[in-house]
């Protein structure tokens, strides 16, 4: 098995030769410029490469991109293998990326939170203590309501 770091250099250079020859290689009109490689992942063994991707646009050009990176499978690991030098190409897996998707949820949670905490800071707006300004006893108060106790039954 290769170690960590060699398997970090080969995802690198996987990631930066596949998202070069996407931009400037093949001519599938499926791969416009809306496909961007976010990450590549290899295997300890160095046999099989993930490659994360996004595509910006609706459904349609999402499944028209997985199915362009499909057709091109074949000449990005060629062009890999030419790339990196190693006696055994990586197998390319492509896969879509949910970070954007994620990110939007996120913010959506974030937008409903920040409406909540509005609605609960107008709803406290004129609102005042339940009790006292300060609800904790203090040992002076305690001594001087003992005393007070004392004197009453000693009357």
């Amino acid at each position: 098995m290769a170690d960590n770091a060699r398997a970090k250099r080969l995802a690198d250079l996987i990631r930066e030769v596949v998202a070069q020859k996407l931009q400037r290689g093949i001519k599938d009109p499926r791969l416009g410029s809306h496909v961007t490689i976010t990450d590549t992942r290899v295997t300890g063994d160095l046999r099989e490469a993930t490659v994360f991707y996004t595509v910006y646009g609706d459904d349609e050009e999402r499944a028209a991109a997985a199915a362009g990176l499909e057709s091109a499978k074949g000449i990005l690991r060629s062009e890999v293998g030419k790339a990196a030098g190693v006696k055994f190409t990586p197998t390319l897996a492509f896969v879509m990326d949910a970070l954007p998707d994620t990110a939007r949820n996120i913010e959506d949670l974030l937008d409903k939170a920040r409406q909540s905490d509005a609605k609960v800071r107008e709803a406290s707006a004129g609102a005042a203590y339940a009790g006292e300004a300060d609800p904790y006893r203090k040992p002076e108060e305690d001594e001087a309501a003992e005393g007070d106790e004392t004197d009453d039954t000693a009357k």
